[in-house]
C-alpha cells in the first residue's frame, strides 16, 4: 500500500497548482476590465479562492507554485501583446490588478506561523474549544 501523500502525489498537487495560477493569472487578466468595480472584485475573489486552495491542497510550497504560476502569466500578458493592442491598460482599475497580483504573491511568502492559531497563544483553538 501506498502513502496518500508520496513524492510522485505532492508534485503532481504542486504542477497541479501551478497550472491553477496560469489559469487564474489569464482568467483574471482576462476579466479585470469587466464592468468596473465587478471584474476586479471577480478576479480579487479567483485569486482568493485559489490561494486557499493551494495553501490547504499542499501548504505553503502550493502557494507559492500558485504565486509563480500567476505573477509569471500576469507578467507576460501585461508586457507581451499582440499586434498593437493592450491587455492590462495604464489605468487605475490595470495598476489595481497589477497591484493585488503582487499582494498574492508576498502573502505566499509570510510564515507558516502568521497562520497557525498556536503561536498566537491559543492552545485549544479559535474559540478556546478543543
Amino acid at each position: 500500500m501506498s502513502r496518500i501523500d508520496g513524492p510522485g502525489r505532492v508534485g503532481a498537487r504542486l504542477l497541479g497548482c501551478l497550472a491553477l495560477g496560469v489559469a487564474v493569472g489569464v482568467v483574471g487578466t482576462g476579466v479585470h476590465r469587466l464592468n468596473p468595480p465587478l471584474g476586479i472584485l471577480l478576479a480579487y475573489l479567483t485569486v482568493a479562492s485559489s490561494a486557499v486552495l493551494a495553501r490547504a491542497w499542499v501548504g505553503a510550497r502550493g502557494m507559492l507554485a500558485l504565486a509563480a504560476g500567476l505573477l509569471a502569466t500576469v507578467g507576460a500578458m501585461t508586457f507581451v501583446r499582440p499586434g498593437d493592442d493592450v491587455i492590462i491598460a495604464d489605468q487605475a482599475v490595470g495598476w489595481a490588478w497589477l497591484a493585488g497580483v503582487l499582494v498574492v504573491g508576498l502573502v505566499g511568502l509570510l510564515p507558516r506561523r502568521m497562520f497557525d492559531d498556536h503561536a498566537l497563544g491559543r492552545p485549544d483553538g479559535p474559540a478556546g474549544r478543543p
